[in-house]
């Protein structure tokens, strides 16, 4: 009987750990671009002060507003799941799926490195 692995080693661990600090920094990289999109950091013209009538304009802009918020909200959500998954790295709980107790497969955790579910568990949920 082949006895199954109950978590990766320290070695594995380490390219996970890698793997997601490179994430987290690219993610906290593109999350400042987005939150100088809509808070106008970079504009410090008069557009907005001007009196002509732009009715159309401002309303396409109030909309990417919107639009670049809820792409802040979500990125700042990612980026504390990579963080949560660099915490369960140090506890050397990671890749250990919630659902099954099974090693979540290294290809999954390479492409979405803050999965917490196999794709067994995850197709479970439909």
């Amino acid at each position: 009987m082949v006895e199954e692995k109950l978590r990766y080693s320290d070695a594995d661990l380490a390219e996970f750990k890698e793997i997601i600090v490179n994430k987290i920094d690219k993610a906290k990289a593109d999350l400042e671009l987005i939150k100088s999109a809509y808070m106008n950091d970079l504009n410090n013209g008069t557009d907005d002060t001007s009196p002509t009538f732009k009715a159309f304009e401002e309303g396409s802009e109030t909309m990417s507003k919107e639009a670049n918020s809820q792409l802040a909200i979500r990125q700042e959500k990612f980026i504390r799941d990579l963080k949560n998954a660099l915490f369960r790295v140090e506890n050397k709980t990671y890749g250990v799926c919630k659902v099954t107790g099974k090693l979540i497969s290294k290809e999954r955790l390479k492409i979405v490195p803050h999965a917490t579910m196999s794709i067994e568990a995850k197709n479970l949920q439909r």
